[in-house]
């Protein structure tokens, strides 16, 4: 299972691996209190997507498409994250103030995606 949490929320046990997919590290927050089990900053998008989309809900599909042509091109940057999820809840960690339009629910949505395709599921999310 994977989840979404802001970096400002508390973690908690359910949370299961906790991992940061953001290429910076979030303001105001110190390492020791982050309860981090990893910082993935490699899966985040590349620096010029990231300003370009600059949480800008009018490019959401845009910026979907082309941090999903990113994630297809490094496989290895995103394959652990989905083995660890095999084996129990990972919580993609994130410090966007817009829990809708922002890397962490796009890579949940490519992860998901890789998921099911993976284990044979049809449907909506293997589109």
């Amino acid at each position: 299972m994977i989840k979404l949490k802001r970096i400002y929320e508390p973690a908690t046990p359910d949370d299961g691996v906790r991992v940061l997919v953001e290429r910076l590290w979030p303001r105001g927050v110190k390492k020791t209190s982050a309860h981090l089990d990893e910082w993935a900053k490699e899966v985040a998008p590349k620096g010029v997507l990231r300003k370009w989309f600059h949480y800008d809900p009018t490019r959401w599909d845009e910026f979907r498409r082309r941090y999903f042509r990113e994630l297809d091109e490094h496989e290895e940057r995103w394959r652990p994250l989905l083995t660890s999820a095999s084996k129990g809840p990972v919580t993609l960690v994130y410090s966007s103030h817009d829990r809708e339009h922002n890397n962490a629910v796009a890579l949940k949505e490519y992860l998901d995606r890789r998921r099911h395709r993976r284990s044979g599921h049809v449907g909506k999310a293997a589109a």
